[in-house]
């Protein structure tokens, strides 16, 4: 039943929007009863945010490439293009929207999202193409926080060649320096 409604609220956001996702239409997509669903996920923002952050992680493995530039550029270029489909535009918007009425899971998503980022980086500290005490984690914020801002407030385009010259810009900011000097 989990594969089932999970593949449904993405195929249902897909052709609705965020707007016409309803429980009840991903329900009907996955044959099951409404209840069984509210049961499970409890809220229809749970549902939606477990749907895109499965798609999300089975998407955007962390690559390997052995340079921290190509791992970073092929990481955020696929960001890009997620970010620029319906699933991704709403998996952001329900990530950074807050309702007090329901406990907050946004600190555990991004945590962990950043911290997949994050192991690119520390490679790339341990191969010595960046200095050791660049943080991980900010420039992996540094570079997803560009496209989120495209993403939620400018619209401007999302793409590839973006993504690559965000890891340029960012990382050569952490590039070794050479000792100071008497």
């Amino acid at each position: 039943m989990r594969s089932a409604v999970l593949a449904a609220t993405v195929d249902v956001l897909t052709e609705r929007g965020l707007a016409g996702t309803t429980v009840g239409a991903v329900a009907r997509a996955a044959g099951v009863h409404e209840t069984s669903v509210y049961r499970r996920w409890g809220t229809r923002e749970n549902l939606i945010l477990e749907a895109l952050t499965e798609q999300l992680d089975a998407a955007m493995p962390v690559p390997d490439t052995g340079h921290v530039h190509d791992d970073l550029a092929a990481y955020f270029g696929t960001l890009a293009r997620l970010l620029a489909t319906a699933q991704g535009e709403a998996l952001l918007r329900l990530s950074v929207e807050r309702d007090d009425t329901l406990p907050d899971r946004r600190l555990p998503y991004w945590t962990e999202r950043l911290e997949r980022g994050a192991v690119m980086v520390r490679r790339g500290v341990e191969r010595g193409e960046l200095a050791p005490d660049t943080d991980p984690g900010l420039v992996i914020e540094a570079i997803s926080g560009a496209l989120f801002t495209r993403a939620l407030v400018s619209g401007a385009p999302l793409d590839e060649q973006l993504a690559t010259r965000l890891v340029t810009l960012t990382l050569t900011g952490a590039l070794p320096r050479p000792p100071a000097g008497p």
